[in-house]
């Protein structure tokens, strides 16, 4: 199947029964000139009535569960479950995007790449398959109007898009994909020749080249398959092609960054960790670390 019946085929989700009242209510939203804030919260706000502010709150309130952000929609704030300008600012000092095409690979709502529109990049695409990431982009982008495209696609799309990028960001993903290394070379096939990866994923301490490969869970996350040391990956990195590994940060999971908002359904790290042991997992393994990390091609 090439990349144009795939797109279709998968714009067809947006028809799901779960799915189709909230395009509903994005498609009745009115038309606005707002001023918007790209800021820790990505801010919108305009000279509206009270009414489309009601009618604003009501749809946001309809497409929970909000993953990342925060974001300020004509004074509705969207309190998502990660303080996601946490993660965007530590990678932010690394980042040189100015005239140049950027893919964000597994972008949720599109919280990173609103955030990178302030750096002027020549072009920017988003690839997740989550109908409901790709409605709330659509929600924050009616008044955004950023000229972003977001695909409802995965990382294993990337050899077939036709695009190559000069960066990619692939946060969060890794660990989800049971064969990390081929996940790594469809990155560095979606690359343009001197392009570069900023990759983030869960790691545990030691200086062997070993993953853990949790059972059933991890962190009560069903879909973790390994969670490497910093020398594993840096393995996985090179038998992929990628020449240049950089360590860029390392930090534990917080409170602060990830927790239980009204904006999300169900639990957070809170109940992901052990009550008598935060330093480990529900399921007792080492509680989630992330190294970031940045790689170019050989």
């Amino acid at each position: 199947m090439d990349i144009k019946a795939i797109r279709k085929e998968r714009e067809s989700w947006l028809q799901w029964k779960n799915i189709a009242p909230l395009r509903r209510m994005l498609a009745a939203l009115p038309q606005v000139e707002a001023q918007v804030e790209l800021g820790d919260v990505v801010r919108i706000e305009a000279e509206v009535s009270e009414e489309v502010r009601r009618q604003v709150r009501e749809t946001a309130w309809a497409m929970r569960p909000w993953r990342k952000g925060p974001f300020e929609v004509l004074g509705t704030y969207i309190d998502s479950e990660w303080k996601s300008f946490i993660k965007y600012n530590l990678l932010e000092p690394f980042m040189d995007l100015e005239g140049k095409d950027v893919a964000d690979i597994g972008c949720n709502n599109g919280y990173y790449m609103f955030r990178m529109l302030s750096q002027r990049p020549k072009s920017l695409t988003g690839f997740d398959p989550s109908p409901i990431f790709r409605t709330q982009f659509d929600f924050i982008d009616h008044f955004v109007r950023s000229g972003i495209t977001f695909e409802l696609l995965g990382v294993e799309h990337l050899p077939l898009y036709g695009k190559r990028f000069d960066t990619i960001f692939c946060l969060g993903v890794i660990y989800h994909r049971s064969d990390p290394i081929a996940m790594l070379k469809w990155l560095k096939q979606g690359l343009k020749e001197g392009g570069e990866v900023f990759l983030d994923t869960f790691y545990i301490e030691g200086e062997e080249p070993v993953a853990l490969c949790p059972g059933v869970s991890y962190s009560k996350i069903k879909n973790v398959h390994f969670v490497p040391t910093i020398a594993a990956l840096h393995n996985w990195c090179e038998k992929a092609g990628f020449g240049h590994f950089e360590v860029l940060s390392t930090k534990p999971t917080t409170f602060e960054e990830q927790r239980k908002t009204e904006w999300i359904e169900g639990q957070s790290l809170e109940d992901f960790l052990d009550p008598e042991d935060p330093s480990k997992t529900i399921e007792g393994y080492p509680a989630p670390k992330r190294v970031y990390v940045r790689l170019r091609r050989k």
